[in-house]
């Protein structure tokens, strides 16, 4: 049986607006499009990232949201690079840009599909963004579920937890396709602290549905 971790911060972003451990970090306005917010939220994070305007949408997405709970964190110094993971999820995997990538080339007249379409572009790097800013180098990986499905991730986590692969890790779900989007990461540590939230499949839907 695996042990059970424990929670020690989460962020939601969704409907522009950035939610940091049950607190409203970032509102946009309702006409904001995705751009528009994701770039407000990375001016108030204050961060000095150049990749960032290379990365397509997705990968935009998962960043920021980890950017929210790192914010404050200080696990970089109290773990090794390689105790530190990063296990991610989503549903639609990289359709929004490869329908973005669709809308370059439908049109029979154009032959050459704009590059920037193919940069950063697959869920897995959304995951190497994430350890490269951060020099994460333990164990990671990224599921693709119909659903967002709590129960196996936070079984997953646990076991890296319980087998001594890992320590801390950054785990959830992040989503972007047709436009509508939705990030919910969370840090979870295998070692019990003082009023934190067990890591739990119960405990990770009261929070994602906050």
């Amino acid at each position: 049986m695996s042990s059970i971790g424990f929670i020690k911060s989460y962020s939601i972003i969704r409907n522009n607006q950035a939610i940091l451990n049950g607190e409203e970090f970032l509102k946009g306005a309702p006409e904001d499009d995705f751009a528009t917010f994701i770039r407000s939220l990375y001016k108030k994070l204050e961060i000095t990232h150049s990749p960032f305007y290379k990365m397509d949408d997705m990968c935009k997405l998962g960043l920021m949201a980890t950017e929210l709970i790192l914010k404050d964190s200080a696990i970089k110094e109290k773990y090794t690079d390689t105790e530190i993971g990063v296990v991610l999820s989503n549903s639609s995997s990289s359709l929004h840009t490869d329908a973005s990538y669709y809308e370059t080339v439908k049109d029979k007249s154009n032959y050459f599909p704009s590059p920037a379409v193919f940069v950063y572009t697959l869920p897995n790097i959304v995951i190497g963004e994430i350890c490269i800013r951060n020099k994460i180098k333990g164990e990671n990986t990224f599921f693709i579920f119909e659903e967002y499905n709590p129960e196996f991730i936070t079984d997953y986590v646990n076991n890296l937890f319980s087998s001594g692969k890992l320590k801390s890790c950054i785990a959830g779900w992040v989503e972007f396709c047709e436009g509508k989007y939705e990030a919910f990461l969370y840090l979870a540590e295998a070692a019990q602290a003082e009023n934190l939230i067990t890591h739990t499949a119960e405990q990770i839907k009261k929070i994602y549905n906050f």
